[in-house]
């Protein structure tokens, strides 16, 4: 079992190149990765924090991601250290200022106060992670555009030849990871004119806690929610299909439809079981869904056939994809960027 400081140092090694390393506290931030693959340019430290800034001679969105960094980051947050990063541990705390750093590091505001939103519907100590990027159109900066996925997972489970850590590789640290590398290209492009709000949940596993408790506390500041994209199990790909992922609640809206005029390509599908097992119910995009009434859907490439071990021990992170994973993510940039730039809201519910 590695510490955390040598799984932090060889993720940035990893994604970062020469970039000067320190050890990551909540007072230390290391230093964001500046102009080598995988990454985009960081703009001067003293640019101001709401200039738009624009990607010139930078790795084209199709490659902006690769294998080397989504293994990095999932490797740290599925791995044994973090204990299953069940909601209100040691573990899961390490994963939070894991995330926290990753923020700083990318220009990403806090929210609220800080990066940490505590739950008030659980009985242990636990938080949420938001971080938001502002628009940099002075009319559509008003509406927001919430990216999520949940970054906590079950703790232990059933032992295997004395292994009863549930990792939760694929639920949901590539999730997780999707979400954090989204984070990475807006947060140093700003080529978002609507404002995106980037939230790790915690206490998914525990009924969809974290995102409902930060719906409520949304809707409470009156926000102007446009659309919640989620994202959930995207370790692993599909097999024999025709579509790269689906979306839970295919029907209820034209979010496929609108995904894969930005893809420029068949890139969202409509996978039957989903709408058998009522998946729209069953992820973080729900409660958005009842509090907001706003086109709330999950992005998944997990169909119960891929992959044999959810919420068992054997959810690793040496079964995933890590191609696939940064694929997921080259994929999503123009989707998220066209959702987030288009004149008028696209997205509709049926």
């Amino acid at each position: 079992m590695r510490n955390t400081t040598i799984i932090l140092l060889a993720l940035f090694l990893a994604g970062c190149g020469a970039a000067r390393l320190r050890q990551p506290n909540t007072a230390d931030v290391p230093q964001g990765p500046e102009g080598v693959k995988g990454s985009i340019a960081i703009p001067a430290k003293d640019a101001p924090a709401t200039e738009p800034r624009i990607l010139k001679n930078v790795i084209p969105a199709e490659n902006f991601s690769d294998d080397t960094r989504m293994k990095g980051i999932l490797n740290f947050l599925a791995s044994d250290e973090l204990k299953g990063r069940d909601s209100g541990s040691e573990g899961i705390e390490k994963a939070a200022l894991f995330i926290e750093n990753i923020f700083k590091q990318n220009n990403i505001a806090p929210y609220f106060t800080t990066y940490r939103d505590t739950l008030s519907n659980f009985s242990k100590f636990a938080y949420n992670m938001v971080g938001v990027i502002e628009g940099n159109d002075a009319t559509l900066r008003g509406e927001f555009i919430i990216i999520g996925a949940h970054y906590d997972h079950i703790g232990h489970a059933a032992p295997v030849n004395g292994d009863s850590i549930a990792n939760g590789a694929n639920d949901n640290a590539s999730g997780t990871s999707t979400v954090l590398e989204l984070a990475r290209y807006f947060g140093n492009s700003r080529s978002n004119k609507r404002s995106l709000i980037f939230a790790l949940f915690s206490a998914e596993e525990k009924g969809l806690l974290g995102s409902r408790h930060l719906a409520n506390r949304l809707k409470a500041r009156d926000l102007n929610l446009y659309a919640m994209l989620n994202f959930e199990m995207t370790g692993v790909p599909l097999v024999n299909r025709d579509y790269f992922m689906y979306v839970s609640g295919y029907n209820r809206s034209n979010l496929a439809e609108v995904s894969n005029l930005y893809a420029g390509e068949n890139l969202i599908g409509f996978l039957p079981t989903a709408e058998e097992l009522n998946l729209f119910m069953r992820s973080d995009n729900y409660p958005f869904h009842e509090i907001f009434t706003v086109p709330s859907q999950t992005y998944c490439t997990f169909d119960f056939t891929n992959f044999d071990h959810y919420h068992k021990v054997g959810d690793e992170a040496s079964l995933m994809d890590f191609e696939h994973m940064a694929r997921v993510v080259n994929k999503m940039i123009p989707v998220v960027e066209g959702i987030a730039n288009a004149p008028a809201k696209e997205i509709k519910y049926h």
